[in-house]
């Protein structure tokens, strides 16, 4: 039997625009088969419509947190939904939010863990809209990062893709009302313990005034081109990181970086070289402070001794990096000797 064709969506003009941006993306990745994270919310549920009417195929995932009463029953009515525009399959993967960082952060993590388990090689496509981009890049500023803290999230992160970063959060709610789906409406969004809710319910209106309007747009299109420039300084990273390593792929030990080699890159460049070096060998997302530590080592050298990047393999160990004899290298030491130095 032939299989059934997903249900038509209304021609109208929110929906419209969302299909074609969903559109616009499967294009340029060339995909055919995708998840789609859906949380029963406006954003995914008018993503996962999009997608359905775009795409070959569209599974959706459903994450349950498991941090309110009855969030099996939000799952499992975003279940129906899914299947009502006519997914491919529906299914809920329900999560412990657990770990550091705080309620926010762990929630991010486990759904994130049990998408990536459940795309079966497939891009996850995320409801992230213009609006969550603004936020994104706030939150960026306010913690004082640099650039890669605001240039916000990219359109595709394989495995995750966001087509609707040009979309406004008020054109996914108009496009569930042309559907004749009542969205839900997480508690947490409104909850002004949460950073993002602050910013989302008192900054950016405040801005938005302030400034005449068209602020969060502005914010998103800042953050494309800051991408974009640091797709660049990326691409110039690595090609000096090609350049000072003595021995690519060496373990703990043996890798080493020409510190003339480093010197003679613009001092942004790098300290990305440093950044990939340092994470290509386990260290999770070296802080600014720690990256000009390591750059002092290169470009202001007066015998100082080793930075530490990282716990070591036993108690009161540190991976460090040292400069010796013109290069640096990354070597396991004992606390007291990092402090010593």
């Amino acid at each position: 039997m032939a299989a059934a064709s997903p249900p038509l969506l209304p021609a109208t003009p929110a929906i419209h625009e969302i299909r074609l941006a969903v559109r616009a993306w499967l294009t340029e990745y060339g995909a055919t088969t995708v998840v789609v994270g859906l949380s029963g919310g406006a954003d995914s549920a008018a993503l996962t419509a999009a997608a359905v009417a775009e795409a070959h195929a569209v599974h959706a995932v459903v994450v349950d947190h498991r941090l309110q009463a009855g969030s099996d029953v939000v799952a499992a009515r975003a279940v129906e939904f899914a299947e009502s525009v006519g997914c491919a399959s529906a299914q809920v993967r329900a999560v412990d939010v657990t770990g550091p960082g705080g309620l926010e952060a762990a929630a991010r993590h486990a759904r994130y863990e049990a998408l990536d388990d459940a795309r079966c090689g497939h891009p996850v496509l995320l409801g992230h809209t213009l609006d969550d981009q603004a936020e994104t890049v706030l939150l960026g500023l306010g913690r004082g990062s640099g650039l890669r803290s605001i240039r916000g999230m990219a359109s595709f992160d394989d495995p995750w893709g966001r087509p609707l970063l040009g979309i406004r959060r008020d054109t996914t709610r108009l496009a569930c009302e042309e559907l004749g789906y009542d969205p839900y409406e997480d508690p947490h969004n409104s909850d002004s313990r949460f950073t993002r809710v602050r910013l989302r319910s008192e900054v950016l209106p405040l801005l938005e005034d302030a400034l005449g309007g068209g602020v969060a747009a502005a914010l998103a299109r800042t953050a494309a081109q800051l991408r974009e420039d640091g797709e660049a300084l990326d691409a110039a990273a690595a090609s000096v990181l090609s350049d000072a390593l003595g021995q690519p792929g060496a373990p703990v030990g043996e890798q080493q970086l020409d510190t003339a080699t480093l010197a003679s890159a613009p001092p942004a460049v790098g300290r990305r070289a440093v950044r990939a070096w340092l994470i290509e060998m386990g260290v999770s997302s070296p802080p600014d402070r720690t990256l000009r530590a390591v750059d002092a080592l290169v470009r202001g050298w007066r015998g100082q001794g080793p930075v530490a990047v990282g716990r070591g393999p036993g108690r009161g160990s540190r991976l460090v990096v040292a400069r010796r004899r013109g290069r640096l290298i990354l070597e396991f030491v004992d606390q007291q000797r990092c402090a010593d130095d």
